[in-house]
């Protein structure tokens, strides 16, 4: 879609749009990846749905550059060309809030295959430092 088109979309429209790319281009994951990363976006537009315009501006601009490096490692035909996702930088671990740390060991925890394992305040501090 060109820049001219999605200038003249409302933010609520590019919201949808993004959202709907992403769901789209989970379908060329593996049916466990795409299952979870399917319910992670819905969570996660769903509850920014009310967050404030700097909040919702980088919001939008993180899932667009995930939507980016899925496109590129999915490629032209969907299929995955090696390793999916990327690492995360260490300081942008530091820069996030106790509870988005226990979500991102939760989701974690959940691409592992380790669903219901306890998390204590020892794994969340020891998670962002070894991360």
């Amino acid at each position: 879609m060109s820049n001219l088109v999605i200038n003249q979309l409302t933010h609520p429209q590019r919201v949808r749009l993004l959202y709907k790319t992403i769901l789209r281009l989970h379908r060329g994951m593996p049916t466990e990846l795409r299952a979870l990363g399917d319910g992670y976006v819905r969570d996660e537009f769903r509850r920014h749905l009310k967050c404030n315009p700097m909040e919702a501006q980088l919001f939008m601009t993180e899932w667009a550059r995930y939507a980016s490096t899925i496109t590129q490692q999915l490629g032209l035909r969907g299929k995955p060309k090696g390793e999916l996702g990327e690492e995360m930088d260490p300081s942008a671990v530091e820069m996030l809030k106790d509870d988005q740390v226990v979500q991102l060991y939760e989701l974690m925890l959940a691409a592992k295959g380790l669903d219901g394992d306890t998390i204590t305040a020892d794994d969340v501090r020891g998670s962002s430092k070894s991360k």
